[in-house]
């Protein structure tokens, strides 16, 4: 991570050994001050995000995320609203600082309606305290109808710690989850508020780590880095003025099979427009013409076969190989002689299923592979619904197996290469379109052309990648975003250096 800087994410069992260990640490190893004080920092959220909040619609399950919201309700109470607090398990269950946290409440004159199914929930904000990050399986009744009446209610949702029925480790939905606007987690912030569906139920996410330095415990090894944006700027340094094309890498682009020709179109202007020194793009005859067209800086360069395209691959510094390259003869061969030319490799889309179906082993540290989940599934035997299950688990396997550098594309990228994994907390709906990926590949290419590691080039180009697109869904919208507007935008965020 820039500048020494790490954001670091864990699975849910790691945060709770973390939260045993502080409160064992504290003089008569008191849990409800620590409580406390991540019920004040999620209300002061919740006052940040909603200013002009009258009436609190809390919703408490059991245990200790049920013991934040009765405190939080406490608080509000105290605040002058009105609060509605709801209790999906009776308080009589509660033991410990749960307890202490209802009696809390109970002390700012508030009672807790039981809840019963089809109850209608009111309120200005909702808070969401039922189950927190202990959910083990899928959930149950009385809470599945709680959750189904949160979403329902069309009222905007603070999520305490995690959003109820979503994995903290997998950012899995497990069985139905709450929707909410803000997610306010505690102590250290977990893998699955930032992969897989988190994106539909965590809305906007604060971190509030109450004073806590997880990296203090040095046994517990994070799961994860969340990816920061001060990569893009610390990826490259300025260039010398004296520099010249030869300095930059030259980058080759093969694809393109005929009547595929667009997605290495795509991917030789997005490494382009990145900086590599030179790029050239070996395709299928006849969308030569296209590529000159479109970027006549690029040296485009029709091929029939390996041996068209051999010149081409012993001049590159960097090969991205699979942008519609095809399953065929063609694509075969070409990927077959990248493969045997000892560059570093970008493998994408139509390569990846080639490696699948015909070097089922193969293992290099020198390639980066870029696969969707159905890709990933193929690579590992599998699918993409037993891939996005486990995001996380599925990177990691695909690494093990096949080494380099992996990117598992999806909402919550994940980086994985030899010194872990990095998630990429950027992106947008607006990239759900064809060629995204492409121009992803392409950028990845020219970051490797101009001199950063296989790892290195996978952190920042992901990352920018995604910055380029929140940058044009900002200005122009999400519907409607074009692959191609992706490199031009990443440009642009690049102009300091």
């Amino acid at each position: 991570m820039p500048r020494g800087y790490r954001h670091p994410l864990y699975h849910a069992a790691q945060v709770r050994d973390i939260d045993r260990r502080i409160i064992a640490s504290q003089e008569g190893g008191d849990g409800f001050g620590l409580m406390q004080r991540a019920a004040k920092a999620a209300y002061q959220q919740l006052r940040r995000q909603w200013p002009q909040v009258r009436h609190l619609c809390v919703v408490c399950g059991a245990g200790n995320n049920a013991g934040d919201g009765y405190v939080m309700a406490g608080l509000a109470a105290r605040d002058g609203l009105e609060v509605t607090l709801i209790a999906v398990r009776s308080p009589d269950a509660l033991q410990g600082d749960a307890a202490r946290a209802h009696a809390m409440a109970q002390a700012e004159s508030l009672e807790a309606q039981p809840w019963q199914a089809g109850m209608s929930l009111a309120g200005d904000v909702i808070v969401d305290a039922l189950l927190g990050t202990g959910l083990g399986g899928e959930v149950r009744e009385p809470f599945a109808s709680a959750i189904n009446a949160i979403n329902d209610s069309g009222l905007p949702v603070l999520a305490v710690d995690v959003p109820s029925g979503l994995s903290a480790d997998t950012g899995g939905v497990l069985g139905t989850a709450v929707e909410a606007d803000m997610t306010v987690t505690f102590i250290a912030d977990k893998v699955g508020l930032h992969t897989g569906k988190a994106a539909d139920h965590v809305g906007r996410v604060a971190y509030c780590p109450l004073g806590i330095d997880p990296l203090a415990q040095a046994d517990i090894e994070p799961q994860a880095d969340l990816l920061d944006a001060e990569l893009v700027h610390d990826a490259l340094p300025a260039r010398r003025r004296s520099s010249h094309k030869g300095n930059y890498g030259h980058l080759l682009v093969i694809g393109g099979a005929p009547g595929f020709g667009g997605a290495a179109l795509l991917a030789s202007h997005a490494g382009a427009r990145l900086g590599a020194g030179k790029v050239s793009l070996a395709t299928a005859p006849e969308h030569v013409g296209a590529s000159l067209i479109r970027t006549p800086e690029i040296m485009a360069r029709g091929v029939r076969g390996v041996s068209d395209a051999q010149s081409l691959i012993d001049m590159a510094d960097v090969i991205v190989v699979g942008p519609g390259l095809g399953k065929d003869a063609w694509g075969q061969g070409l990927l077959q002689a990248a493969l045997d030319s000892g560059k570093p490799l970008v493998i994408d889309a139509d390569g990846l299923n080639l490696l699948a179906l015909y070097w089922p082993d193969l293992q290099r540290d020198d390639w980066l592979l870029t696969p969707h989940p159905g890709e990933a599934g193929r690579l590992l035997g599998s699918d993409g619904g037993e891939v996005e299950v486990d995001r996380l688990t599925a990177a990691r396997e695909l690494q093990q197996r096949r080494h380099g550098t992996i990117v598992l594309k999806g909402a919550g990228t994940l980086v994985t290469g030899p010194t872990g994994t990095a998630i990429c907390p950027y992106g947008n709906p607006g990239m759900a379109s064809g060629g995204t990926g492409d121009v992803l590949s392409g950028m990845l290419g020219a970051l490797l052309a101009q001199g950063l590691t296989i790892e290195q080039a996978a952190r920042a180009g992901v990352t920018l990648h995604a910055l380029a697109a929140d940058k044009a869904a900002h200005e122009e919208g999400e519907r409607g975003l074009l692959a191609g507007d992706l490199a031009s935008y990443a440009r642009i965020l690049m102009k300091s250096r």
